[in-house]
């Protein structure tokens, strides 16, 4: 079994890549760059200001929230306040749609753009290391992203490149994302919706259904996964 590569092997593999496969990482890490700075530096608006903004451009104005929820995903942004949002502006169910729908797609673009500027500079410089991880993820790759996406503490951007870089198949990488994403997104659209309808007594009372739902639903989700991994720890 061989070790990490020294940094002077590291740097010969660099040496070695193609050119098309450096331009592609060199962009990937730019957009990166790019992103992270433009989450730090963009101030967001206040919720009465959106509200106001989606009602004057009606189904145009929420085409662009989700457009916007989904590309947030792609930068540090905690999809956990991106839900919240969502159930403020549009309650529960609209909320949920919305939600579930930006994280899904945030989810695959952060797939593809990985897939598609690193994945070639990552292969060439992991070597048999990889081969290895891709083989494992071939058969279990649904279940390593659902995991991913169950973890509070995993952020969802890491979780989109890492699967990306990876040999995962894109079928497995978005069945794991689908489901994995749906306790959390419940859970939060239904705290947002709450908040959202505070002022409304009978609809706040409405809201705290799905909320309890919600965290029936997390509850059983996590312990269903302790029981995988104690399962793959077993086998």
């Amino acid at each position: 079994m061989t070790g990490p590569p020294t940094p002077a092997g590291l740097r010969a593999r660099l040496r070695r890549l193609p050119p098309r496969a450096l331009r592609h990482a060199a962009l990937f890490a730019v957009l990166l760059v790019a992103g992270c700075a433009g989450a730090a530096l963009v101030d967001l608006p206040d919720v009465g200001a959106l509200r106001g903004w989606l009602a004057d451009r009606g189904p145009l104005g929420w085409t662009a929230l989700l457009a916007g929820s989904a590309l947030a995903t792609l930068v540090p942004v905690p999809r956990t306040a991106l839900s919240v949002l969502a159930g403020v502006l549009a309650g529960f169910w609209a909320g949920l749609g919305l939600a579930l729908a930006g994280g899904v797609l945030g989810g695959l673009a952060g797939f593809a753009l990985a897939r598609w500027l690193g994945r070639e500079a990552v292969t060439r410089l992991a070597g048999p290391r990889l081969a290895r991880a891709d083989a494992l993820l071939a058969r279990r790759g649904t279940l390593a992203v659902l995991t991913g996406r169950l973890v509070p503490v995993v952020p969802f951007t890491l979780v989109s490149y890492a699967g990306g870089l990876s040999g995962i198949r894109l079928r497995d990488y978005l069945l794991g994302t689908a489901v994995g994403v749906v306790p959390g997104t419940v859970l939060h659209v239904a705290i947002g919706a709450t908040v959202g309808s505070a002022g409304d007594r009978p609809t706040a009372l409405l809201s705290l259904v799905p909320l309890t739902l919600a965290l029936a639903v997390l509850a059983g989700s996590r312990a269903w996964r302790r029981r995988q991994v104690a399962a793959e720890t077993r086998n």
